[in-house]
């Protein structure tokens, strides 16, 4: 048929890189700043002298110094060996969502006109991004039939968080706060669907799969009560499978008096076809980050765009954003709010991205995205079965998949002995990046989850599952080349040693000075 795609010959570039602490040398200048004129002195004085006492340093900053050349360089050499959606084909990063985020839309966000913006102007000099963020509302409003948003949430966690908190308040708000103790969610839910609430104080109670890939209608009603405060639900959950009663799920959650609360990070497939309200839900979350196109950012800047029934907007954090008929303003006359998520307002940033990516598609557009996620999907899916050897899908008795699907890789493993993690360090020698292969718990053995997103064309899908079968190939003829990857990466060897303990968890500098005194002493000059 002619889709054979070639394999690229790829090598990583490989510096043996210190960090920036490391390269510096006392003395060192990336800049000279010219002396203050003698006649700006005598009219203000010395600028030591401009400073308030309370604002002065005690000493200066241990900061790395460092001539522009080495700057140049340090950040360069680390540039090439960075893998990311515009270097490669970012399928696989695992129910992420990685998809195109126009450029022009990069040049909105770091226009000065925005960049430069500050969360404390007065709002009589902030219209146009009040007014960008009343008329985003008013899209996602339409888009999932909500009533109220809020983009205060700073990923899609903090928004499932938000909406958890809501819940919390608004039976306490009915006197039902010590009765309403127990939360509802489907093991194959995002994990933060059972997190989020646990950190509010709830019980979680987790519904099992059945051989339809959800949980049965049986056994919800057999764990409702009057202690049921909601019910949290991914809905397409990461399998891919949509679950079609979700409805009947939601009318039960209601009659006991709970709410329900819908995770639409796996959005992507549902654009102009399913809508939270249609559901009957009471809440919502949607990832700006990732489905609305703004960049993943390795875990940000992100938004969780949070959106409520009229009922509960009176909870939202505040502020919000509202509109007279004249001005733009933010709305702090809130007494029933949950108060505040984040500072400030929320990224502002992720909001425009998302704000022109819906201007620039419309409906119409909206729909031909999760048209082509899904056909991208189901496409890769049958070449996968058919020709991955190994490979195997989640509930194959359930073939319908929308935008991504869960396989799994066990029958590989247990043919070669090679695992999922194997598979993923070697890809990276195929120039694909390193994926996250599956949320936990794994109750599908060996998992894997890539999302085809829109964004990918024909060409892309066969040569990324080109890149999957020569591996498989290479489990089943040399399972050690797969066991030993990658060879051809940055770094030779991944291994997979969790930080459990907070004491071992240094993610600054500035941490690990604090941490490991004696070794920060011997590795930098700072």
């Amino acid at each position: 048929m002619g889709r054979k795609a070639k394999l690229r010959n790829f090598h990583a570039a490989k510096w043996d890189e210190p960090i920036i602490f490391e390269l510096s040398e006392p003395g060192q200048r990336g800049i000279l700043y010219p002396k203050v004129d003698e006649e700006l002195k005598d009219e203000f004085g010395e600028i030591e002298n401009l400073i308030p006492e309370g604002m002065k340093r005690e000493k200066a900053p241990a900061l790395p110094e460092l001539a522009q050349p080495q700057v140049l360089r340090h950040y360069l050499r680390l540039s090439q060996q960075t893998l990311g959606q515009d270097l490669v084909i970012d399928i696989g990063l695992g129910t992420c969502t990685m998809k195109y985020s126009p450029k022009i839309n990069e040049q909105f966000v770091r226009n000065p006109k925005v960049s430069e913006l500050h969360p404390l102007q007065d709002t009589e000099t902030t219209q146009g991004i009040l007014r960008i963020m009343y008329e985003f509302e008013q899209m996602m409003k339409a888009i999932s039939g909500m009533d109220a948003f809020s983009f205060q949430p700073g990923g899609g966690a903090m928004g499932i968080y938000a909406n958890a908190s809501v819940m919390k308040k608004y039976h306490e708000d009915r006197g039902e706060g010590d009765q309403r103790t127990e939360v509802i969610t489907t093991i194959l839910s995002h994990p933060i669907n059972a997190a989020a609430p646990k950190t509010k104080g709830f019980k979680v109670i987790n519904l099992m799969p059945t051989e339809t890939g959800f949980p049965s209608i049986e056994a919800l009603k057999a764990v409702v009560s009057e202690r049921t405060a909601g019910i949290f639900l991914t809905n397409p959950e990461d399998t891919g499978i949509f679950n079609p009663v979700v409805k009947e799920f939601v009318d039960i959650v209601h009659e006991a008096g709970g709410l329900c609360v819908y995770d639409m990070a796996d959005y992507n497939g549902l654009f102009g076809i399913a809508r939270a309200k249609e559901a009957g839900v009471d809440m919502c979350q949607f990832n700006l980050h990732k489905a609305f196109s703004s960049p993943h950012g390795c875990m940000g800047p992100a938004c969780g765009a949070q959106g409520v029934k009229q009922e509960l907007a009176r909870f939202l954090p505040v502020p919000t954003v509202g509109f007279d008929g004249e001005k733009y303003y933010l709305d702090y006359d809130r007494p029933d709010s949950i108060g505040k998520v984040r500072k400030f307002y929320g990224v502002i940033a992720a909001v425009i991205r998302a704000y022109a990516w819906v201007l620039a598609l419309g409906p119409d557009g909206l729909k031909e995205v999760a048209e082509v996620a899904i056909l991208n999907n189901n496409y890769m899916m049958k070449r996968m079965l058919e020709e991955v050897r190994g490979i195997s899908l989640s509930w194959e008795n359930v073939p319908e998949r929308l935008e991504q699907a869960r396989y799994s890789w066990q029958k590989l493993k247990e043919d070669t002995g090679v695992t999922i993690a194997d598979i993923n360090r070697r890809a990276v020698d195929y120039g694909l990046q390193s994926f996250f292969p599956s949320h936990h718990p794994f109750i599908i053995p060996e998992p894997y989850t890539p999302e085809p997103t829109e964004s990918y064309s024909k060409a892309d899908i066969d040569e990324y599952v080109e890149i999957f079968k020569k591996i498989a190939e290479e489990a089943y003829t040399n399972p050690e080349l797969v066991k030993s990857a990658p060879h051809r990466s940055t770094i030779s060897k991944v291994y997979d040693n969790l930080v459990t303990d907070p004491k071992d968890l240094m993610v600054t500098w500035r941490a690990y000075c604090k941490k490991r005194p004696m070794e920060s002493k011997t590795e930098s000059p700072n």
